[in-house]
């Protein structure tokens, strides 16, 4: 079954007789040809066509399948097309201007769209909608010629019609001179007599700013000049005066740029990428100055030869660029000992400096803030860097180059290399001088590195020195002449001993002689020196005596001498013998069997003795060596063979002397028990100094005894016997013990009741201490004096002499006494009280001891924890810790001066409570540092509401920040917002009369603040260059009214802004011109004036009259005789159309101002039509500066004199459909055929009125907005 075919239009070229589904084949072929022959004859090759070329939908089927899109939607759609591009070309004909361009690009626009709408439409393959190409191209030429029609306002009879059944309908008429309605129409419709516009836009004000981004500058060795950027906007200066004031003499000098100069840095600023080539774009110059000082823009003229406005948003410094440096101090320092380095500042106070700490191979960097001279006062201590603004008047004091010198004293605490370098110095300013290669200044360079910007120094270990081996009670023996090395070993307060150092040693000496119980004490003993010793190198001695070391130094730093220090020194005697001898009896027989020889010795046990034997009759001897261990010995010589021997001592060694020869000691005998007597112990006792020594010794035999004994002590003798003894043990004791050393108690011999005499060797030892136990403080850093910090433990050194363990009793910082148990000589005694320690008694393991009166006493102090306050004159009111500062205004400057004491750098913390008048801000934490002893802490006033700054911790260089030992400051501040005004109905224009009068309007003002206020107002007068400022005080409510003084108007318009406003509170705002102003307009009594002076009109005329008042009018004129009245009820103008002739008098005038009506008499008699050309007939667009004049040209045609009338309307934008507000109107006279005349005010310029001797002619369709309060219409 076959589908039903919608039914088609039929086209030139449709065929009915032809199936339908061949003529849909043969429609491609139509449109590549027309011709409907050249069709048929083609239509057999058609199938093989339509094979070969396979479209993808049949050729009869619509390009949007129906099953999709069914044909009548398909053709709804195309039509609703069509209809949107003819609402959119009626709404672009609406706003179509007078324009050439814009018609011509119109006309071009919609012939285009057309063209594609209707050559594409057959594409589409709609039922209904497919036309021959014949058809086509003449719907297209239709609608490019009604495209033309409408773009270029060609009228034509149908618009005409209709403009008829408009008015008709609407009653579009115009009153004539007789106050009926005609239509102007229907007398005179010509615009081509009024052609062409004058634009005047007038450029923004033209201004300069000398450095507007607040730069800072500096010169120096390195940058001799910097270029000054001057920023001129919307002006061509070409002059250009800078003001120059000397930082130091406060010499001015003017420096002038002249206009060839001004166009050599327009071509050097052009090379940059931000210059523009606009005229209107801001564009930013560079000058080149090379001296420091404070330079101002003092004037700039444009080419104009008028004064530039200059936006003075502060002074521009150029000063010396800052510059530090390292006081030279010493290069070798010990360990302990403080840093002494003073960092040089030179620049603008107040400086910061950057410097790097480097210790070995360990660096910290350290920055030090706030450095300026004690009492210096600066304003840029109270800004921000990016927010400088230096006060307008010109005092540089403190602008001047300052020298301040930042002490660092830390201590050296570790050994090795240490460096101070400089990194970078900043200014006041902001000017940054790097000393380093990483941060480069703003023009890509950097200070080069100098010698005086690093300081290197060496730290070194301090020595110390303590004997080994060798004390007063275990000397060095040495013999006569010979020389021995003290023991000493090194150490330091480092690690071991101190390598390739040279060590000079520091002792006193004590002769032999002169040492006794009491000679060490009283004896002046100078201090002597040792030859400089290198590292393990130790001294010779030689004299005997009491070495005692008081001193170690190296070619650095001095050291510390340990205990023990003292050694003795002893040449003892030489060795010497005597021999005695008897015969040894058989006691039973008698004879003699041998001899016993006694040996009595001084010198240094043990001794040998050289012995050599001779029996006579023999050539050879014998020698051997007896070892005697004490000072006396016994030889028992009993040769086995009977004869006669000779014994001879010839030589002695003592441990100290080797092979001392003797005098000859011979004994000789021929080849025959007794009373004895023993020690009870011999061990070897120790004593001290001023003592006794006792022993017992047995006795056997008979008694009674006679006791000899000898005492031996330092190579002398002192002999002594007991008789009479019959007790079989007995005590000897010495006498008290004077000299320290070793004694020997020697048992001589014995005698028994019958006189026998037996020699004894029996001996016993003691040894003497050479000097009581002592005790003294020594020194830390040289004194018995130390500060350290609060609650710190200190270990306070202790010198002891004597035997370990020793007991030591003091008295602490209350006076109680305390113990306690020392080990070693170089004990600590460990203390955390400040106060002063005393030692009152000292013992050692055996003797009690003695304390050094001179060194007994060491004192602890605290060092004081750092303290914050305010400096006197920094609040207006105290309240236990807290500060109250007085009131200050949104934005104003303000600072505390923050006092430290203590050891610098300072760092205290606080914290910013801000509760600000409308809103919340969280607290912010805040630090203050300080490198010397005072700071200022800059108030925040960006922001109106109460400020609380509250420190809570304080540390320096020796305490951490710590709140628990710190008292909290607060300080509080009010900052009030600035007043601020507006007018009630910005934009508004008010009404004046030239005479005072009641009812007179007055200006509303809203204000903000606290009252009473003080407000200034500036009045602009039209045409004036120069405002009026009227001032108006005590304004005590918050809402004002303005009464102009009458003696401040001036006729015409001008422009009322608000310029300052104060209030009670001090705070005042100068308010910028962003403000919203008002308008003024002052009158005189109404007048009227015709437009034109001529007299004689041409029927189809308007007759126009200028009203001076305000509207609307009350207008009395009289023609043909009948008296008439009109009303203008807005706009300045009272227009009548000249219907028919007559005679037309104005005899009256009244306006809505003035309550009394004018009297005139203005005659004008209705009498073709001249013609006016403004800029040759054309748009033309002309910009002028603020005080500048455009030449405005108008060309007349007709019989002079002319007469015109133009008006003044505001600007619009190339293309905008809607016309600009009427502004001015104006008449002038000609009586030439051209005029030029030259306008100062910005706007749109045009003719809408001329004559000429008889006619004139009045552009139709002039109106100006509703609120301007006139109306022109034709």
């Amino acid at each position: 079954m076959d589908t039903p075919q919608t039914p088609r239009m039929r086209g030139a070229g449709a065929y009915p007789e032809t199936p339908l589904t061949t003529k849909r084949a043969q429609r491609p072929a139509q449109y590549a040809r027309p011709s409907p022959n050249v069709q048929r004859e083609r239509l057999p090759s058609i199938p093989t066509l339509r094979s070969q070329q396979q479209p993808a939908s049949p050729p009869g089927e619509p390009l949007i399948p129906e099953h999709i899109i069914d044909a009548p939607s398909q053709r709804l759609y195309a039509v609703a097309i069509w209809v949107a591009l003819w609402t959119w070309r009626i709404y672009d004909f609406t706003g179509l201007q007078e324009s050439e361009e814009q018609s011509l690009w119109l006309f071009m626009k919609w012939v285009a769209m057309d063209g594609i709408f209707l050559f594409g439409l057959p594409s589409m393959r709609i039922p209904w909608l497919e036309w021959n190409p014949a058809t086509m191209t003449l719907l297209f030429l239709a609608h490019a010629f009604a495209d033309g029609m409408l773009m270029f306002r060609v009228p034509i009879p149908l618009g005409a019609g209709l403009a008829v059944l408009w008015r008709g309908v609407w009653g579009a008429y115009e009153t004539a001179v007789n106050e009926h309605n005609v239509n102007p129409n229907a007398i005179m419709f010509n615009e081509s007599l009024i052609l062409g516009r004058q634009v005047i836009h007038i450029l923004p004000e033209g201004s300069a700013v000398l450095n507007p981004r607040r730069d800072a500058f500096c010169v120096d060795g390195s940058r001799t000049d910097v270029k000054l950027p001057i920023t001129i906007n919307a002006t061509s200066p070409i002059a250009i005066d800078i003001l120059r004031v000397d930082l130091e003499t406060q010499a001015n000098e003017t420096l002038h740029i002249s206009k060839s100069q001004i166009k050599t840095l327009h071509k050097e600023a052009s090379r940059l990428l931000s210059y523009s080539d606009k005229p209107n774009e801001p564009k930013t110059l560079y000058y080149t100055v090379k001296k420091p000082g404070l330079y101002v823009l003092a004037k700039v003229l444009d080419e104009s030869n008028l004064e530039v406005s200059r936006k003075r948003l502060a002074h521009t410094v150029v000063v010396p660029c800052p510059k530090a440096e390292i006081v030279a101090t010493t290069k070798e320092k010990c360990k302990g000992e403080t840093a002494n380095v003073d960092l040089r500042a030179v620049g603008t106070p107040p400086m910061r400096i950057k410097y790097r700490k480097f210790v070995n191979k360990n660096h910290q960097d350290i920055t030090s803030e706030n450095i300026q001279p004690d009492d210096f006062f600066s304003p840029l201590s109270k800004q921000d860097q990016n927010s400088l603004v230096v006060p307008n008047r010109v005092e540089t004091e403190w602008a001047k180059t300052r020298s301040v010198s930042v002490p660092i004293s830390e201590s050296l605490a570790t050994s090795g290399k240490w460096s101070y370098a400089i990194e970078e110095i900043v200014d006041g300013f902001g000017n940054k001088v790097s000393y380093t290669g990483r941060d480069e200044d703003e023009h890509g360079r950097y200070a080069p590195k100098v010698s005086n910007t690093h300081q290197i120094f060496n730290v070194h270990e301090r020595p110390n020195v303590v004997l080994n081996g060798c004390t007063p009670q275990r000397p060095l023996k040495v013999a006569k002449g010979s020389s021995a090395t003290l023991p000493l070993v090194y150490g330091s307060t480092g690690k071991g001993e101190i390598q390739n150092a040279t060590y000079h040693l520091e002792y006193r000496f004590a002769a032999e002689d002169s040492l006794s119980a009491t000679a060490e004490r009283n004896a002046i003993q100078k201090v002597l020196a040792f030859p400089p010793l290198a590292s393990g190198q130790k001294p010779q001695v030689q004299r005997p005596g009491l070495y005692t070391l008081t001193g170690i130094s190296t070619e650095h730093c001095s050291g510390d001498v340990r205990e023990p220090a003292s050694c003795l020194l002893e040449n003892p005697p030489q060795p010497t013998l005597a021999v005695s001898s008897e015969a040894i009896y058989d006691k039973c027989a008698g004879s003699s069997i041998g001899l016993r020889a006694d040996l009595d010795l001084a010198g240094t046990p043990p001794f040998d003795i050289q012995i050599r034997m001779t029996r006579e009759g023999e050539r050879h001897h014998s020698s051997w060596t007896e070892t005697i261990n004490g000072l006396r010995g016994q030889l028992e010589l009993t040769p086995k063979q009977a004869g006669k021997y000779t014994y001879e001592f010839y030589s002695v060694s003592d441990a100290v002397y080797k092979d001392q020869t003797v005098q000859s000691q011979i004994l000789t005998q021929e080849v025959k028990p007794s009373a004895s007597a023993a020690f009870v112990r011999q061990d070897k006792q120790t004593m001290c100094i001023g003592e006794q020594a006792s022993w017992e010794v047995a006795l056997v035999g008979d008694a009674p005894f006679r006791l000899e004994y000898e005492v031996v002590h330092n190579g002398k003798r002192t002999k002594n016997a007991l008789d009479g003894l019959t007790e079989p043990t007995v005590k000897i004791t010495t006498g008290p013990l004077h000299d320290g050393g070793e004694y020997t108690l020697t048992l001589v011999s014995i005698t028994d009741t019958v006189g026998c005499k037996e020699f004894l060797k029996a001996e016993a030892k003691v040894a003497v201490r050479h000097q009581k136990p002592k005790a003294s403080f020594g020194q830390i850093e040289g004194r018995r004096i130390v500060n350290t910090l609060e609650g710190k433990q200190i270990a306070l050194p202790l010198r002891l002499a004597g035997e370990a363990p020793w007991t030591v009793k003091f008295l602490d910082k209350d006076g109680h006494q305390q113990i306690m148990r020392a080990s070693s000589p170089n004990d600590r005694l460990a203390v955390d009280q400040a106060g002063i320690y005393e030692l009152q008694d000292v013992s050692d393991n055996f003797c009690p001891g003695v304390v050094d009166p001179d060194a007994k006493q060491f004192q602890v102090d605290w060092i004081a924890r750092p303290e914050l306050r305010l400096a006197q004159d920094g609040c207006a009111e105290r309240k236990g810790n807290t500060c109250i500062k007085a009131d200050v205004c949104e934005g104003d400057d303000d600072a505390v001066e923050v006092l430290f004491k203590g050891a610098p750098p300072f760092e205290a913390a606080y914290v910013q409570h801000v509760k600000p008048e409308k809103a919340t801000v969280a607290p912010k934490n805040k630090n203050l540092r300080a490198a010397l002893n005072v700071a200022s802490l800059r108030m925040d006033t960006q922001q109106a509401g109460t400020y609380d700054y509250k420190f809570s911790t304080l540390g320096d260089s020796n305490y951490d920040p710590n709140a628990k030992h710190f008292s909290p400051l607060t300080i509080q501040q009010r900052v009030h917002s600035r007043p601020s005004a507006a007018f009630t109905n910005p934009g508004k224009t008010y009404s004046f009369c030239s005479v005072e009068s009641e009812g007179e309007e007055v200006i509303p003002v809203t204000l903000h603040g606290q009252p009473p206020f003080e407000l200034e107002v500036e009045i602009k007068h039209h045409g004036s260059i120069k405002p009026e400022i009227v001032s108006y005080n005590n304004i005590a409510s918050t809402t004002h009214n303005i009464r102009i003084p009458h003696s401040r108007l001036h006729l015409g318009k001008s422009a009322v802004s608000l310029r300052r406003i104060s209030d009670a509170r001090g705070c005042a705002r100068t308010l910028d011109s962003t403000i919203p102003r008002v308008q003024i307009s002052v009158h005189d009594a109404p007048t009227i004036t015709p437009l034109e002076i001529q007299t004689d009109y041409c029927v189809g005329d308007r007759i126009n009259f200028g009203l001076s008042g305000v509207a609307p009018f009350q207008v009395f004129y009289t023609f043909e005789g009948h008296q008439r009245k009109a009303t203008v009820s807005s706009g300045n103008t009272f227009r009548r159309l000249a219907e028919k002739p007559g005679t037309f008098a104005i005899t009256g005038l009244q306006d809505s101002a003035s309550s009394c009506r004018a009297s005139t008499n203005l005659t004008k008699h209705i009498h073709g039509m001249p013609s006016v050309r403004v800029s040759n007939g054309r748009d033309s667009y002309v910009d002028i500066h603020e005080g500048g004049e455009a030449e405005i040209l108008f060309e007349f045609g007709g019989v002079p004199p002319f007469e015109f009338t133009y008006i003044r309307s505001s600007n619009t934008e190339k293309g905008a459909k809607k016309k600009g507000t009427i502004l001015d109107m104006r008449s002038e006279i000609s009586d030439e055929r051209s005029m030029r005349i030259f306008a100062s005010e910005e706007g749109t310029y045009e003719v809408v009125a001329i004559k000429d001797a008889f006619c004139a002619y009045s552009k139709p369709g002039i109106k100006v907005e509703s609120d301007k309060r006139k109306r022109l219409q034709y």
